[in-house]
């Protein structure tokens, strides 16, 4: 019988440069370096801002106890709005409704001197009021007494205040005597130009009805 070739074992090479899958291999690696550095610098653009704690109505004081810190990206926007990593300056009102959880606009806020608004307390029937929480944003109609009426008849309604923001909301009262109805006291932050003649409708008679504005807050377990 004739002798079989022996086979001869394959010796491990050395790679080299040469080899095509080192070379893949080295770009992976460097790849992934290069991602996770880019990674870690995104993550280094975070800056601290201020958030609303609470949600704040013009006319406010605002404290630091209103505010939470958050870390965030925003690059060039990051001028328009404040900034956690100073202290809040003293005399900051809040000019302008801003949402809980929202970043605080420098926009928003300014010195007591810019403030146009003034606390209104109205005392509206307790249904008008039912569906309002602190921050809901309402129209105000008045009805005045007609003229010459002996029987407190009201003229149609009026539009006395656009767009208010409710700042306190008292709880329901009874009626005088055996009324049935309930009134109640809500305190909105009224346009300062506005409020003396509101007052005057107010003080002959007439009938105060909040209503609120598309998309304002309200309550939802009614």
């Amino acid at each position: 019988m004739p002798d079989l070739p022996t086979p001869t074992a394959n010796r491990l090479r050395k790679p080299s440069w040469k080899d095509g899958r080192l070379l893949v291999g080295i770009l992976l690696v460097l790849m992934s370096s290069v991602i996770g550095s880019l990674a870690m610098a995104h993550a280094d653009d975070r800056i601290p801002m201020y958030a609303a704690k609470t949600h704040l109505l013009p006319g406010e004081a605002l404290t630091a106890e209103r505010l939470t810190r958050v870390d965030v990206q925003l690059g060039d926007r990051a001028a328009a709005y404040l900034s956690a990593a100073a202290d809040l300056a003293p005399d900051t009102y809040v000019l302008r409704e801003v949402r809980a959880g929202e970043l605080v606009p420098l926009s928003a806020l300014g010195g007591p001197d810019q403030i146009s608004v003034q606390p209104l307390t109205l005392l509206v029937d307790a249904t008008s009021a039912s569906a309002l929480v602190v921050g809901s944003v309402v129209d105000v109609y008045v009805n005045p007494p007609v003229m010459g009426s002996s029987t407190g008849e009201l003229e149609g309604p009026e539009l006395a205040l656009q767009s208010v923001s409710v700042s306190r909301l008292a709880k329901a009262a009874a009626g005088l005597g055996s009324a049935p109805t309930a009134a109640q006291a809500v305190q909105v932050m009224a346009p300062v130009d506005q409020v003396k003649d509101l007052i005057a409708k107010i003080d002959v008679g007439a009938k105060v009805t909040l209503v609120p504005v598309p998309g304002s807050r309200v309550r939802t377990d009614q």
